[in-house]
């Protein structure tokens, strides 16, 4: 098949490189799915990485596993950059719970110190922290308004024992995409540490942490990165590496790893020091697969493909009397369109949609459609067909 990439010079990718696309997407041939932020369905290629992964395994069994363990380390190049990092600063793991949690669960905390974040972000962004209270340490939620944030009353929230400032790329329920520069910048005023929940961001929006500095960075696979469930990335800053007390620490943390008579602790001096043990091979080999799709294309041209459909979507909408609820401005929008049918009952317009074959969520009392770049105006109408 022909790679997914177009000559890299100042042009944009024509129609062609998204009908391309799409071919690589069986999910097209049945469903109108516009639920990404949600689960993503699998490419082809992705698809058939996993096959292959088992029949290697059922035919091979470990004698393949030092060709999976070189590629599983090419994922790590491929995401650090996605986002302009160190490979040194990627750990492989299984959720963005997981990576949540290895900041959490290894700062050093002090009694009467706080973390601060957003009332409606996703309940693993917030139980996290909120477990930390018998250690004495505060977490402040704060308020959000339709779901727009105001940095402003962010920063008021922080203090001089605010220790991380955690928030998501983009919010799950609203799609409101927030300003990095400006959290970063917000923690690092007051000494704290930047911890960003990348799922409904990364691989479909440009980012650099070398010009955006967050501290701390988790995603899983399985939403807009095309990739299946339990495999994702957790990036931390190198400087930060010897603040986190280790994690989940197992044979595969340390430098000397594969000499299992050997036992010292002497931890490797990477973010690898998170995989402590045996790894979901196919899941990382199959997100492997999805990430260098994407990379063919770039995360500048799928964003604005993203915007292009859900602006028109959000035409549509409105044209059919739906309500936008979601931001967007142009500093604040994401693939992401929460919105309202006034009068309707929303879960059952929904299972009405499922059953004429279109894809979206109900999240946050409103219904919620998240397209990819493969998706183009035949789903958009289609969409708008099954509401009626």
């Amino acid at each position: 098949m022909v790679p997914l990439s177009w000559p890299l010079d100042n042009t944009a990718p024509g129609e062609g490189i998204w009908d391309e696309f799409r071919r690589r997407m069986p999910i097209t041939e049945k469903w109108a799915y516009l639920d990404h932020a949600a689960v993503s369905p699998l490419p082809g290629p992705t698809r058939d990485a996993m096959i292959a992964w088992a029949q290697a395994a059922a035919a091979e069994g470990d004698t393949v596993w030092p060709e999976w363990s070189r590629q599983v380390a090419g994922l790590r190049d491929l995401s650090a950059r996605l986002i302009g990092a160190r490979t040194e600063e990627i750990a492989l793991i299984r959720n963005t719970t997981e990576g949540i949690s290895l900041v959490a669960e290894g700062f050093p905390w002090r009694q009467g110190d706080n973390v601060v974040t957003l009332a409606d972000e996703f309940p693993s962004n917030q139980y996290p922290w909120m477990n930390l209270s018998d250690r004495g340490v505060e977490t402040r939620r704060v308020p959000t308004f339709q779901g727009r944030v105001d940095m402003d009353r962010l920063a008021d929230a922080c203090d001089l024992r605010t220790r991380v400032v955690s928030i998501s790329w983009v919010s799950y329920s609203s799609g409101w995409r927030n300003d990095l520069e400006r959290a970063a910048e917000i923690a690092h005023a007051r000494g704290a540490l930047l911890f960003v929940d990348a799922i409904q961001g990364l691989g479909v929006l440009p980012l650099d942490v070398r010009q955006t500095p967050v501290d701390f960075l988790a995603a899983d696979g399985h939403k807009w990165l095309l990739g299946p469930e339990g495999a994702g990335v957790f990036f931390i800053r190198l400087e930060h590496l010897d603040r986190l007390r280790p994690l989940g620490v197992g044979w595969n943390s340390v430098v000397h790893s594969h000499d299992y008579s050997h036992i010292e602790l002497a931890l490797r001096p990477t973010a690898e020091r998170y995989e402590g043990g045996s790894q979901n091979m196919a899941g990382l080999l199959a997100l492997r697969t999805s990430m260098e799709l994407l990379s063919g294309i770039g995360a500048g041209a799928i964003s604005g493909r993203i915007f292009e459909i859900t602006d028109l979507a959000c035409r549509r909408l409105e044209e059919a009397g739906a309500v936008i609820r979601s931001d967007r401005s142009p500093q604040h929008k994401s693939g992401i369109v929460a919105f309202d049918l006034p009068g309707r009952d929303l879960p059952a317009v929904r299972r009405q949609c499922l059953g004429r074959g279109v894809v979206l969520s109900f999240r946050g009392g409103l219904l919620r459609i998240s397209p990819h770049a493969y998706n183009n105006s035949a789903d958009i109408e289609r969409m708008v067909d099954g509401l009626q």
